[in-house]
């Protein structure tokens, strides 16, 4: 049987009456700072199924942006359900272990790199990465950190100190000991160079941050296969290589922070596959968990037996692999097992792609387009040559089109993220597509955005 597409349905404005009065009443009470997605749409959600939400007042939205590479398995996947409905009647509380997280942490271990094998659960993505300091720290005796322009890893005091963004700003001091390089984006080069005539320079300036900044303590390299905040950007294949033996070099650890990359939103079931590059640490989440908040950190039987972080208590979190937790892993897992979601990422984000370059070809603001599997970027600029990015307003108008058209995205950036559920399918997507086609002829037309 031919698969049948998600459709849209918009029955009321944009926020409807029933959004706007609960969206209202949060707000008595909700502190600001929430993510863009939620202010700028004013929806209140009442349910969702696949690619779909549906609004209080019965709008229903195609979803691309997937919880920022959360939705995996799609919305309110009937077996991700039943699993967790049959967990929350068993056990709720407690660090012992469980059958379905013995069975998760099986299922995880079948799929990471060789060797990499031993995990630990925790409650999410800073927690996971402030963990891999710990254990870097714990297994090299050393206490310096290298990450890279534009990555994100959290927001705790440890993880903001290697964000490579504006994102802390005014929330100094950074830890001691942790520096930053330029990483390979090379639609916006940060050195200024062509690939490949560049020789992947930014790996070779690494090297040179780390011999001229810091004190000869290196306790890892921390880096994203792919980096998702800054714009699902994808560097050359080189690049991951370079930075391994840098670290290497160094006697330092390489951690691949996968919490966007991991379980099968680029098409392979972790990001490092592509490059064949094996880290000494990963950090997982996102998918993990499939909306649950769970986040892990996978690394060696060697690695994880340093102390302290191997003494009893020692790499332990309160609510880290908790029964539900568990059954989340379990879960989110089997789906993407059972379904062929790896697979169906591939698939189905080639034919996004190949339709977003056709767009690029038809509309002058779009600089460029870049992705693997169902982790697609899009550059929107004011002008190809110069690749000054669109304005923020212009994003958001973009938004607001797609939005009463019935698609939820993260258009409302110049670096537009598409990150859909893993499982959603071709002819799903080609509506979604549809819908940003019809929007970026609204201001094509309309003009005013150079």
């Amino acid at each position: 049987m031919k698969p049948t597409a998600q459709t849209p349905r918009i029955v009321t404005e944009v926020p409807g009456p029933h959004s706007r009065a609960f969206v209202a009443s949060e707000a008595r009470h909700l502190a600001p700072g929430v993510q863009s997605i939620a202010t700028l749409s004013g929806l209140a959600i009442q349910r969702a199924e696949g690619s779909m939400i549906e609004d209080v007042d019965g709008n229903r939205f195609l979803d691309i942006a997937g919880g920022v590479c959360v939705n995996a398995v799609g919305h309110a996947h009937p077996r991700y359900r039943q699993i967790l409905k049959e967990q929350i009647d068993e056990v709720t509380v407690g660090s012992f272990t469980t059958p379905r997280r013995a069975a998760a942490l099986e299922s995880v271990a079948r799929r990471t790199p060789p060797g990499l094998d031993k995990i630990q659960l925790y409650s999410g993505g800073s927690e996971a990465v402030e963990a891999a300091m710990r254990l870097a720290k714990s297994y090299t005796k050393k206490f310096e950190f290298l990450s890279f322009w534009g990555g994100f890893h959290g927001k705790t005091a440890g993880t903001l100190s290697l964000i490579g963004d504006g994102t802390k700003n005014g929330l100094g001091p950074s830890l001691p000991g942790t520096y930053l390089a330029p990483y390979a984006d090379c639609y916006r080069c940060p050195l200024g160079l062509k690939y490949p005539s560049c020789g992947i320079e930014c790996a070779s300036f690494a090297r040179k941050v780390i011999r001229n900044s810091t004190t000869g303590a290196l306790a890892a390299i921390l880096v994203e296969p792919m980096q998702g905040t800054a714009g699902n950007v994808i560097p050359p294949p080189e690049f991951l290589p370079a930075i391994r033996e840098i670290a290497h070099e160094n006697d330092a650890l390489l951690v691949a922070d996968e919490m966007i990359t991991g379980f099968g939103r680029t098409g392979r079931w972790f990001g490092v596959e592509h490059t064949g590059v094996k880290p000494d640490i990963m950090t997982v989440g996102k998918g993990l968990g499939s909306g649950f908040p769970v986040s892990g950190l996978i690394s060696t039987d060697e690695i994880t037996r340093a102390k302290p972080w191997g003494n009893p208590s020692g790499s332990s979190s309160s609510y880290g692999g908790n029964p539900m937790a568990g059954a989340a892993v379990y879960a989110s897992v089997s789906v993407i097992e059972e379904d062929g979601l790896v697979g169906n990422s591939a698939r189905v984000g080639e034919g996004m792609l190949a339709r977003l370059r056709g767009l690029q070809e038809k509309y002058e603001f779009i600089g460029d387009v870049r992705g693997h599997g169902l982790l697609i970027g899009v550059e929107l600029v004011k002008d190809r040559a110069t690749r000054e990015p669109l304005d923020k307003a212009v994003c958001v108008r973009l938004f607001q089109e797609c939005l009463k058209r019935g698609l939820v995205s993260m258009v409302y950036n110049p670096h537009f993220r598409i990150n859909p559920p893993l499982s959603i399918n071709a002819e799903t997507a080609a509506v979604a597509l549809d819908i940003v086609d019809e929007a970026f002829g609204v201001i094509a037309r309309e003009g005013g955005w150079r």
